[in-house]
């Protein structure tokens, strides 16, 4: 969801401007770590702060952000912050901290509270409450770009014309529910390319998930009613929908068309399935989303159920993190200002408690939203009732987390015993290699902590250098680790970042670990446990060998928690390499050598291959017939022939 008006310039530092006459203050302090320094700072800066709506930073002696909030009086609420004696332990801590305030003003508390989720979500200051999410929601994409349009699944921006349905709370609900969709209205979900080189049905038609319009087994206005079907069902008119169907199939076996008839009965079925697979009842309520909240043992829980035209597109459990000293209802406003900060917020948005900002919250979403939007706590009825069931699962959902949580940190512990580390890892990297006989090699990082994976560290390395060898996979791993932490060295040479490892595991024998070893030394780092995994004499999981820097080796207990975690993280790393490999692979299958010549984009490509039939049949070609080709102008004509037969 866009925060900030298009044209809106940014400051260097990421401080939104919203308009001409908002003000950006920035002091500097002493680098002395403690709390006289950290209030000199603000002191000076409250001198100078206008009465004002807006946002602040508070930044460390290096810039990094160490917490992002807003205020509907600036001048008031930095001020707070100078009243040492009324601060709990943790703002103290922050305070000590700060060497520098970013002030940036707003027309309006409910912009400032738009522009602080945008900038928590951009910096994760470790003193805000942090909702992490790996992923975006998945959406269902109607595409409106092409005659017959496609019907897929869709995240990230919402950058392509069609209509968005969602969100849905996994990609495994939203893969189902197009599934269902497509045996409902038979709409296509291949690409255009697919379509357009199509001169039989493909499968899918066979097994009636489409309706086959790439071979005119549909005209676009039968294709076109069925896209509107499927509109009004998305929409939240269901029964409508299925009313119509219903009406068809009996006039279908009036007439003895029982082919039809058939037909239509599986689409009501995909209705059914559809309907019938909802976990709550959510009819009548529309468009809404659910939010309720348990804590216990200093953990927080968040249950989300997604309602959209009274059907429920899913559930999720969010954990915030950094929620420490914070009341319950600072801690929800501050997860839905940040989980509404990418996803357009419903209509109605029920939460199990009374917010003191939830009027403030929901002029923001108003305003982002363009339309009418309302959070209410329900006291009765079946919006209770829905709150109680969300209520219930948030609970169970945080009891399940620290179970979980309390089997990996001991096997946290357990892992630093027998890996004979200084303390419990916070940060392990995994490195993986592949490629086919030296062929579109890579290496692969994958990125580990106490609460699992943290796939936004995840990295891939193309392996470039000239001298390494095709196929060699002990260079392959030595420039992967040069790469990796030569730039650590020069970046972060102190370690202060966060994003050094506290345990390498590398997927390999001996040798990787020796080119690994190497690497290391040559560049100086010190105190970087490394650990290679390679498997038994039979290469059989379970009889894995671990190598040590010094040439020891240990191995495990066939039933071994530890044995099954670094299990888990080799196969981690294995997964991803394979998969960015298949990528790459595939990106160098579908290459052509029109791809080399500068100037020539896709369209100007498929209208030369269209022209010409191939590749080789464009560089035999004459001037005269790269200008007669349709699409291409007499200076791309003379580029591409140019570059096939440069002059000398």
């Amino acid at each position: 969801m866009a925060r900030t008006p298009a044209g809106t310039p940014h400051d260097p530092r990421g401080a939104s401007r919203f308009n001409e006459d908002q003000a950006s203050t920035t002091l500097r302090g002493s680098d002395q770590p403690d709390i006289d320094r950290g209030l000199a700072v603000l002191r000076e800066t409250v001198k100078t702060l206008p009465a004002r709506p807006g946002v602040y930073r508070m930044q460390d002696a290096r810039g990094d952000v160490l917490y992002v909030g807003k205020a509907r009086v600036l001048r008031n609420r930095v001020a707070n912050y100078v009243q040492v004696e009324r601060l709990p332990t943790r703002l103290k801590r922050m305070v000590s901290q700060t060497r520098e305030l970013t002030i940036v003003t707003t027309n309006s508390e409910a912009e400032a509270l738009l522009l602080e989720a945008q900038l928590i979500k951009r910096f994760r200051p470790p003193y805000n409450v942090l909702l992490r999410d790996d992923k975006s929601f998945p959406f269902i994409l109607l595409r409106a770009d092409h005659a017959f349009p496609r019907i897929t699944k869709h995240r990230g921006a919402r950058k392509a014309k069609g209509n968005y349905y969602g969100p849905f709370a996994s990609a495994g609900s939203v893969n189902t529910t197009i599934n269902a969709l497509q045996k409902l209205f038979l709409l296509r979900s291949c690409t255009d390319s697919f379509f357009s080189r199509r001169d039989r049905p493909c499968l899918l038609y066979q097994i009636k998930r489409c309706s086959a319009p790439c071979v005119g087994r549909i005209d676009e206005a039968g294709y076109g009613e069925l896209v509107q079907e499927a509109k009004d069902f998305l929409g939240g008119r269901s029964s409508a929908v299925q009313r119509k169907i219903e009406v068809q199939m009996h006039e279908a076996a009036e007439g003895l068309d029982f082919e039809r008839a058939a037909m239509l009965r599986d689409r009501l079925r995909a209705a059914t399935f559809i309907q019938g697979s909802q976990a709550i009842n959510a009819a009548g309520l529309g468009d809404a989303d659910i939010f309720a909240m348990a804590t216990k043992a200093g953990q927080v829980a968040v249950q989300a159920f997604f309602i959209r035209g009274g059907q429920n597109w899913g559930h999720r459990a969010f954990f915030p993190t950094h929620t420490e000293g914070l009341g319950e209802e600072e801690v929800l406003t501050s997860f839905l200002a940040q989980f509404y900060e990418e996803v357009p917020p419903a209509r109605c948005i029920l939460v199990d408690r009374a917010l003191p900002e939830g009027e403030l919250l929901a002029e923001a979403f108003r305003a982002a939203a363009g339309g009418k939007v309302e959070i209410t706590v329900p006291q009765r009825g079946d919006r209770r009732r829905l709150i109680e069931q969300a209520t219930r699962n948030a609970r169970e959902a945080l009891d399940r987390r620290l179970a979980e949580s309390g089997t990996q940190a001991r096997t946290l512990r357990e892992l630093a015993e027998f890996l004979e580390l200084p303390e419990v890892p916070q940060r392990i990297e995994i490195y993986d290699n592949s490629h086919i006989q030296g062929t579109n090699a890579l290496g692969a990082m994958v990125v580990a902590g106490p609460e699992g994976f943290i796939k936004g560290q995840y990295r891939k390395f193309n392996i470039k250098r000239a001298e390494t060898a095709p196929g060699d996979d002990f260079a392959m791993m030595r420039e992967v680790m040069a790469r990796r932490f030569g730039r650590a060295v020069a970046e972060d040479p102190q370690k202060e970042s966060g994003t050094w490892p506290d345990l390498v595991l590398i997927d390999g024998g001996k040798g990787q670990m020796s080119a690994v070893r190497d690497v290391v030394e040559e560049l100086g780092v010190e105190d970087l446990p490394l650990v290679a995994v390679s498997k038994g004499p039979d290469r059989n999981a379970g009889r894995e060998v671990f190598h040590f820097p010094d040439g020891r080796e240990k191995t495990l207990p066939l039933n071994s928690p530890v044995l099954f975690y670094l299990q888990r993280l080799r196969d981690e790393a294995h997964r991803f390499a394979i998969g960015a490999h298949r990528q790459k692979r595939s990106r160098a299958i579908t290459a052509s050598p029109l791809d080399e010549i500068p100037g020539i984009g896709p369209a100007r490509k498929r209208a030369l291959l269209l022209h010409f039939g191939t590749a080789g049949k464009v560089r035999a070609a004459s001037l005269e017939d790269l200008q007669r080709a349709p699409g291409v102008s007499a200076a791309v004509a003379q580029a591409v022939y140019d570059f096939y037969h440069p002059a000398g």
